[in-house]
């Protein structure tokens, strides 16, 4: 496979200091309570992806990089897909789902977890610093093993997200030998989101109602974004009967490299199809560390950004409602990612309303900064009051 280009630069910020991950302990997973740990960080480590994937979306000026544009958007897809995958596993096996907390939305810039880099992912316009990150987090993992395993013996920590989620699969096995299939998977089934609750870009929701389609799950997840057998391509073709396309990593890698991969390339030959057109001063640039404060009070920047906190809880709402309590409730997604986008385009065409931001040619940006304050306004304010359940409903996702 081709070589990983050298870690993003460091942030520009010289008080900068990214925020960790919390990180599960270095094993695999003893109980089930162990297990409910280990998934729960799964589905924070799903969600770190996406403000960052969104805001070199948005950052792209209108009607440019339209190949860039539609790859990002599928990837952000089916990390949501990824994340609602997760929660059917976490509800299959008798935990709970937390989405709407501060813990679960991590401050950016934040350091990329199960790595042995110190690789800072922050909220970067599109262009190739983003695209490296986005590199570094996709990077498949064809080496690591689960704790034991004579290639991570000497480690002391996680090496890669490719081996956090094996031991995830490692310990479902165990536990499903331990307690039975049917004693470990024992969540409420009505807590399961279905495709008829979801609309994704590739792959497709399903129920996870044992071992066979627990690992399932996994793998989508893992091969959605790395890749299988060492091919450029996900499984989605084998599992869903749909379009065979390439792997996360390898559309980023095809932008980045502004070069296509054909039907016979491999990670080892790279990219050798057609050339995609690229251009990186088509974006609008930001400050990779932009908070609220940094705008007048008052301002209308700052009421957007504040707007777009807000609607990000709310969406946070969304999920953890569809996830615990009514799956039907996911159709709401829709009009709440509509309304970040529209928000979106109030931030990232407006210059920074900083004069020294303002003259190293950068643009107002998206915050999420999302705080417990913020998630009991968007708890109070959804239709029905504290609570509920009774959201619109929505076109499909």
């Amino acid at each position: 496979m081709s070589t990983l280009p050298p870690p993003p630069d460091a942030l520009a910020g010289p008080a900068a200091v990214p925020a960790r991950v919390e990180e599960p302990p270095f094993r695999v997973p003893r109980d089930r309570a162990d297990l409910h740990v280990f998934l729960q960080a799964a589905l924070t480590l799903e969600h770190l992806t996406i403000p960052p994937y969104l805001t070199a979306m948005y950052t792209l000026r209108p009607g440019t990089n339209r190949t860039a544009f539609y790859a990002i958007r599928a990837v952000v897809l089916e990390e949501m897909l990824h994340m609602t995958l997760v929660a059917n596993l976490l509800n299959a096996v008798g935990g709970k789902p937390l989405v709407a907390h501060s813990r679960f939305v991590t401050g950016y810039p934040a350091l990329l977890p199960y790595s042995r880099d110190r690789i800072p992912v922050a909220l970067r316009h599109f262009g190739t610093a983003a695209l490296d990150t986005f590199l570094y987090i996709e990077r498949p993992e064809y080496v690591a093993e689960p704790p034991g395993h004579p290639s991570v013996a000497g480690d002391t920590g996680w090496t890669s997200i490719g081996q956090f989620y094996n031991t995830i699969r490692t310990g479902l096995v165990r536990l499903a030998e331990e307690l039975g299939e049917a004693g470990l998977f024992n969540g409420d089934p009505r807590r399961q989101v279905g495709p008829e609750d979801f609309y994704n870009s590739g792959g497709e929701v399903f129920p996870v109602t044992g071992l066979a389609s627990a690992l399932k799950a996994l793998r989508v997840i893992t091969e959605q974004g790395e890749g299988v057998s060492r091919t450029v391509y996900n499984t989605d073709d084998q599992l869903f009967g749909e379009a065979r396309e390439p792997a996360h990593y390898f559309r980023f890698d095809e932008i980045r490299r502004r070069r296509s991969y054909g039907p016979h390339d491999t990670p080892a030959s790279g990219p050798t199809g057609p050339a995609l057109d690229v251009s990186w001063e088509d974006a609008y640039p930001i400050d990779p560390e932009a908070k609220v404060t940094h705008y007048p009070p008052g301002s209308a920047v700052r009421r957007a950004a504040e707007r777009f906190n807000a609607a990000y809880a709310r969406l946070l709402w969304v999920l953890e409602a569809a996830f615990t309590r009514d799956p039907a409730v996911l159709q709401a997604a829709v009009p709440a990612m509509l309304q970040l986008r529209d928000l979106s385009v109030q931030l990232y065409r407006n210059p920074h309303p900083d004069p020294a931001r303002r003259a190293r040619g950068l643009y107002a940006s998206a915050t999420y900064e999302i705080t417990e304050e913020l998630l009991g306004e968007a708890r109070r304010s959804l239709p029905g009051g504290p609570g509920t359940t009774a959201l619109p409903s929505g076109t499909r996702w």
